[in-house]
């Protein structure tokens, strides 16, 4: 498992300048270089980079938004599955959460285990520091990564998309916060 501390976690601003990056994924390569600041300027998204000040280069980062998970006629077993979870009365149609918009590894580091320490990052800075509300980390995983997310306790939202290049995942935060009060982390 990669070491962490020797990255600096930093918000993507517009005005700082791109370090180089380059993983695998033509697509989240030109994400960081084209869209980021963009959707930050939009207010649409935050983007985070780990920057490793030794090699000053981007080693991986990644892109939050706000999200919902809400109810889908079509999906009622899921729904009623997610929904056992919550208190009968405060049962919604959509509850709060934060989608991982993007995440990518640099190829330096691809294998090394910085993505789940990444999604570990982010379930628990959200399950401690809830201070909008937001219950589940969402993400619209491509389907050759979506193994990854099931390793890292995703769950899929539906099975109508099983044919589809992406599918809908989702993570309960609550599970987290259930395990930061007995000191497990």
């Amino acid at each position: 498992m990669i070491d962490i501390s020797r990255f600096d976690l930093r918000p993507l601003t517009a005005d700082m300048p791109l370090l180089p990056f380059c993983c695998a994924d033509k697509d989240l390569n030109e994400f960081l270089t084209q869209d980021a600041k963009n959707y930050l300027e939009e207010m649409m998204a935050v983007t985070y980079v780990f920057i490793d000040p030794d090699k000053q280069q981007i080693a991986a980062y990644f892109s939050l938004l706000n999200d919902k998970v809400a109810y889908d006629p079509q999906s009622k077993g899921i729904w009623n599955r997610i929904n056992r979870h919550i208190h009968n009365n405060k049962r919604r149609r959509s509850y709060p959460s934060v989608k991982v918009g993007r995440l990518a590894v640099g190829e330096e580091n691809a294998n090394s285990g910085f993505g789940s320490i990444i999604l570990d990052f982010i379930k628990h800075e959200y399950a401690k520091g809830n201070r909008a509300g937001c219950r589940f980390i969402t993400v619209d995983a491509y389907r050759d990564v979506t193994k990854f997310y099931e390793k890292n306790g995703f769950e899929y939202f539906t099975t109508l998309d099983i044919l589809d290049s992406t599918r809908l995942m989702y993570f309960d935060l609550k599970n987290v916060k259930e395990q930061l009060k007995g000191n497990q982390f």
